[in-house]
Parts: C-alpha cells; structure tokens; sequence
C-alpha cells in the first residue's frame, strides 16, 4: 500500500459504523491498512456484513453494540477498542439521527434524542478517547457534522442545533489538546445518497438540489476519502477545522 494517506498500524472506531457515511467511512479505513470497530446501536447484522466484508478483504475489524448517549456505554466501546487492537488512534463520531418537524410541532422529547445521539455521543466519545490519546501523545478525532449546522434547515431545529453544537465543539476541543499531538476537525456533508435522505420526499429533494451548485448528491465515499485524509499523517498540521463536502452548498 502507498505511503500517501496510509492508515497502516492504527486503529480506528467508528460510531455508527453499520450504514450509511459510517460504513464507507470503516471500510475506507479498513482498505488503508487500519483495524477498525464498528459501533452500532440497534442494527447488529448490519455491522456484521461491514465487518465481514473488510474480513474478507484482508483487513482486521469488529462490532460493538453501544449506545453511545450514554456515558458508560460509550466508556466500554473505547476499553473494548483497547482491548481488542491494542490500541485507539482514530475516533469518528458518526452517530446519528433525525427528527424533523417544525418547531411548533417538535415534542421535548424529540429535540432530546436527536442532541443526545448526535453531540451527546460527540462528548462521551471523544471524553473516553482522549484520555488514552493524551497519554499516547497522538490521535485524530473527526467528527462528521453537517451542513445543516453551517446553515441551518427549516424543519431541523434540533438537527442543526446538534451539528452547530459538533462543530463548535471541535475547535474548542481542538485547542485544548493540541499540545498532546491530537487533531480535532469536523466533516461537514451536504446532501448525500445514504438512507436518510432516502426518506426525503422526492419534490422537496428535487428543490434541495437546486442549492447545490455541483447538482447532485453526494456519496458516502467522498465524505469516507475525506475521512481518511483527515486521519492520515498528510493532515497533521490541520485541526480546528470544519470541512465542507457539500458540492458547494455553503461556500464561505
């Protein structure tokens, strides 16, 4: 394998690993040389078949369910993710979900789940991480937020709130541990072609799309490429940042 973007001797973990940006992420990395665990809450067979598929391919992986709001469950995924390779180089904090509606019509209990999967998670994940990466003097934490976050959506509150919340959290946590060698940056995706936006009614698909100047969605593996160059050595002198893969959708 090239040098060039080799993640060869690391291990990675991917939360929310089983579909989606997650399972392109893993298999990604899988394909670059790392060993990777692929976290997953409700959906094992899923996370089996990435598993077995990088398996197949030479690599080196496992699943761990984990429902990654929760402290201690987020806890025992770094300690098995130790356990199991040896070692944490890696961190994407990937989960996530939505539920969308209208402020006046989002319930509390709505607006909770979706900040607890998707910057709760961020903050359990990265807490466990770091604590093991600050004593190795290395590490890469990348978190996958969204251009909802740079933008805002209607019908998102919580949502964007959420990935808002992740990226801020990022350059915060990045000039914490900068000195220990650890890389923080986010991910910010567009519109792209996972399940997620399989549920999106095609009109206002359509209309979404006009926003975009490439016009079209993106894939789940050009946010994985941009996964890994973020991870690799060729990106050691980049943290803090939040990158957009959006087909131009939120130019700054």
């Amino acid at each position: 394998m090239a040098e060039f973007l080799s993640l060869e001797n690391r291990v990675a973990l991917v939360t929310g690993g089983s579909r989606g940006i997650g399972r392109a992420i893993a298999l990604e990395m899988a394909r670059r040389g790392a060993a990777v665990v692929v976290n997953y809450n409700k959906s094992p067979e899923a996370a089996e078949t990435v598993v077995a598929e990088i398996k197949a391919a030479g690599g080196k992986a496992a699943s761990f369910q984990a429902d990654v709001s929760n402290s201690a469950a987020a806890q025992a995924l770094v300690k098995f993710t130790i356990e199991t390779f040896g070692d944490l180089h890696i961190l994407v904090n990937n989960a996530g979900i939505t539920k969308d509606t209208v402020i006046m019509m989002m319930s509390e209990d709505d607006w909770d789940a979706v900040l607890d999967t998707n910057l709760k998670s961020t903050f359990h994940c990265s807490k466990a991480a770091v604590k093991h990466m600050m004593r190795k003097r290395y590490g890469r934490i990348i978190n996958i937020a969204s251009v909802a976050g740079q933008m805002g959506n209607p019908g998102q509150t919580n949502y964007s709130a959420s990935k808002a919340g992740q990226i801020g959290f990022t350059k915060a946590l990045a000039r914490e541990i900068a000195a220990r060698n650890i890389t923080v940056n986010a991910i910010a995706p567009g519109f792209v072609d996972t399940e997620i936006l399989g549920a999106v009614p095609p009109q206002t698909l359509e209309a979404a799309l006009k926003l975009v100047p490439l016009a079209r969605k993106g894939k789940p593996e050009e946010i994985a490429f941009a996964a890994c160059f973020l991870a690799s050595d060729q990106a050691a002198y980049i943290t803090g940042q939040a990158l957009g893969v959006d087909g131009g959708m939120a130019m700054m």
